[in-house]
């Protein structure tokens, strides 16, 4: 093992999540020596999300805690210490930077002293429902120090997941890059608008020998590796999550329920209905759109290319949209209302809702004067006294509600597309009207996480100055704040994002409104009440010598 310097301490503070609503600040838990490929990082700054809540309340029931199905041999999953699936403990937090310690000694892809934000959505090593990720079934930021295997950091084609920065920004700035990748992701994921080449399909029909035009819908790229056939009263003999696209020529509501439990990770069910309707909702699997990345399309006619057809190639705002954002005060809101007002998008009408008045006043003071300089009509709503008026083409749901599904389409223009960006748990099943659905080509889709290329366009643009992702900044905290940092996400009592320092083991949660009162030469650096560079190095300096 190589090392920066002798000084690594051998325990360190850090939040440990035990079981579910379980969170306990361990003062003592050991630091890791790395393996032969592993890499220990000592973390700067942590954001906290919205997704931690999540992870606290589903524990090993969460999509991203279970363990990994494939990508890494047992053997090598075995040796990585930081890997902890199902009922072990981990560490939450997966906001990162920090900078590289140690490393072993058959780590190749990585220095010593380098400064790194971390990617942490691996996409490459699927579980049973979603994929792994540093800060669920892998140890997160939450700690002093936090170790990383490099065959997990580096993907096929040999991109780092640890992503090098400058030292020019903030810790905090780097760290919400990652939040801003997702929002980023969820606009230009690239959707597949035909039956996968190489896949499974499946078609279910009356008679399903004799369908005719399939071949239309093929991939260019080719044909599926398989093509199964069966009646509608043979649905339940197919094996579940076991096709990469259903073809259902029918409208049986209890089929399509059937259908739903056989859809694979990614997959596409087309629903194409001749003419028929299926006459009442259907209760079908809207927690998998999103941590499943499943999709449901459908057509009103007979030809089954037609519903591929609407899959628009990216899920981005398009000219002259009229965009609903719903929770828009909160931490990702506020970042999704930001990022499609800069957008350059033309003609575009932003309306924001939420149900707190100090929240919305706070999207209000940060994106109101970003509207006006691009020419962007926005308008804010609090549901708990109006209802937003109008239908919209693109709405972007932020509350983990599967009801909210049911309504945006009800709300929905036709060919509207809707962004189930909020994480409803992926067993989640809920009642959705498929025929207006499919009358209206709306488009309902869902990410999770993000890609590397995600965080290098948000990086390049922090860098630039083009965006300050300290905008999104409403507190800070040390690591003893950070329970109460987790508990102020789940009752939504602060506008934007929380950023933990655990160098700072004894500072309690702050927001920045009330620094003057704890940290008054920290409030003097802050630029019209916002989270600066200068703040962040003044707060360390102050923390670490009260005097």
């Amino acid at each position: 093992m190589s090392t920066l310097d002798a000084t690594i301490p051998q325990t360190q503070c850090a939040v440990q999540l035990v079981g579910a609503d379980e969170l306990r600040l361990n003062p003592d838990k050991p630091v890791p020596r790395p393996g032969p490929h592993e890499i220990l990082v000592r973390v700067e700054a942590v954001g906290l999300c919205f997704s931690d809540l999540k992870l606290l309340k589903q524990f090993d029931q969460h999509a991203r805690k279970s363990e990994i199905v494939s990508g890494l041999d047992p053997d090598v999953l075995d040796e990585i210490q930081s890997y902890v699936p199902g009922g072990k403990a981990t560490v939450p937090g997966h906001e990162v930077v920090g900078h590289i310690v140690a490393v072993g000694d058959q780590v190749r892809h990585h220095q010593i002293g380098e400064r790194c934000l971390f990617q942490t959505d691996y996409r490459d090593l699927p579980t049973a429902g979603s994929n792994a990720a540093f800060g669920y079934n892998f140890e997160g930021g939450l700690q002093e120090y936090a170790l990383v295997d490099e065959r997990v950091v580096v993907d096929r084609q040999g991109e780092r997941f640890l992503i090098p920065v400058g030292e020019q920004r903030s810790a905090s700035a780097v760290a919400l890059v990652e939040p801003w990748a997702c929002v980023e992701d969820s606009y230009v994921n690239r959707e597949r608008q035909t039956i996968l080449a190489g896949g499974r399909l499946l078609v279910v029909a009356d008679d399903p020998d004799a369908v005719d035009g399939l071949e239309e819908a093929f991939s260019p790229d080719g044909p599926p590796q398989s093509i199964s056939r069966l009646r509608p009263a043979q649905a339940g003999e197919a094996a579940d999550e076991s096709f990469d696209d259903i073809v259902y020529l029918g409208a049986d509501g209890e089929t399509l329920e059937t259908l739903n439990d056989k859809l694979a990770p990614k997959g596409i069910i087309n629903i194409v209905l001749g003419g028929q309707s299926v006459g009442r909702p259907v209760n079908l699997g809207v927690g998998r759109v999103h941590y499943g990345m499943t999709r449901w399309i459908g057509t009103t006619g007979s030809r089954i290319s037609d519903s591929y057809g609407m899959i628009p190639s990216i899920v981005e705002i398009r000219a002259g949209d009229r965009i609903l954002v719903v929770g828009a005060g909160g931490p990702m809101g506020q970042m999704h209302v930001i990022r499609n007002i800069c957008s350059g998008v033309a003609g575009i009408q932003v309306v924001g809702t939420d149900f707190d008045d100090a929240r919305l006043e706070s999207l209000q003071t940060k994106a109101g004067p970003l509207a006006d300089a691009n020419s962007v009509e926005l308008k804010l709503v609090n549901t708990k006294t109006a209802k937003p008026e109008g239908s919209f083409s693109y709405i972007a749901l932020m509350a983990p509600i599967a009801a909210l599904v049911e309504q945006a389409i009800q709300d929905a223009t036709d060919d509207a597309i809707v962004n189930i960006f909020a994480g409803i748990p992926a067993p989640t099943r809920h009642e959705i009207d498929l025929d207006t659905l499919i009358r209206k080509r709306c488009f309902m889709f869902g990410t999770s996480g993000s890609v590397i290329e995600d965080m290098k366009i948000v990086l390049r643009k922090v860098e630039a100055g083009q965006l300050d992702t300290n905008c999104s900044v409403d507190a800070i905290s040390g690591m003893a704040g950070a329970t109460d940092g987790i508990a102020a996400v789940a009752d939504r009592t602060l506008a934007g994002k929380i950023i933990v320092y655990p160098s700072l083991h004894d500072v309690g949660l702050i927001p920045l409104s009330d620094l003057d009162r704890h940290f008054p030469s920290v409030a003097e650096k802050l630029d019209h009440g916002q989270w600066t560079l200068a703040a962040e190095r003044e707060l360390l300096r102050a923390a670490a010598d009260p005097a």
